[in-house]
């Protein structure tokens, strides 16, 4: 029996919903190790390469930082999707990426317009890569994660205003 990115999902959420501290799951060589917490603290979003073609000006106010990891006792600001606009979520815990490669250009960039199915990102997890497509045809208003972050399950990664 294989884990699809979904039963990967849902194990996280009911480990988060436990008390356990640490989950080790094995199936048909296949190990899957759940830890709460690291001891350097949360995991940090991979430093920014200035020759990967990122521009300082690019990085308007409408593109925001990375989204914390979830803390056990903390509490953490939820970003929102105003209404009438579409919120594009991560499918999957991964890393991700705003480029289909390191030598090429962003996916989208804030104020372009979309299509419903064009590719928005990728989210890599264990070597494998996801593009992420866009849900509506309209504008993208907000970039919510930093390329090369670590993403959550169902995190907010774009916002769409439709057309």
């Amino acid at each position: 029996m294989a884990l699809t990115f979904k039963d990967v999902a849902e194990i996280l959420k009911i480990i988060d919903a436990s008390k356990c501290e640490e989950v080790v799951i094995e199936l048909q060589g296949l190990r899957l190790v759940v830890r709460r917490g690291s001891p350097h603290g949360a995991l940090a979003p991979r430093a920014r390469n200035p020759a990967d073609g990122a521009s300082a000006t690019h990085n308007s106010a409408r593109t925001l930082p990375p989204r914390s990891a979830k803390s056990i006792g903390g509490v953490e600001a939820e970003l929102s999707v105003a209404e009438g606009h579409i919120g594009v979520r991560a499918p999957m815990v991964g890393t991700f990426y705003r480029r289909p490669s390191p030598q090429e250009g962003p996916f989208v960039q804030v104020g372009q317009h979309v299509k419903t199915g064009d590719p928005l990102c990728m989210i890599e997890v264990m070597k494998l890569y996801t593009t992420i497509p866009s849900s509506a045809d309209g504008l993208i208003e907000t970039i919510a994660v930093e390329d090369g972050s670590a993403v959550e399950f169902d995190q907010l990664l774009f916002v769409i205003k439709p057309d």
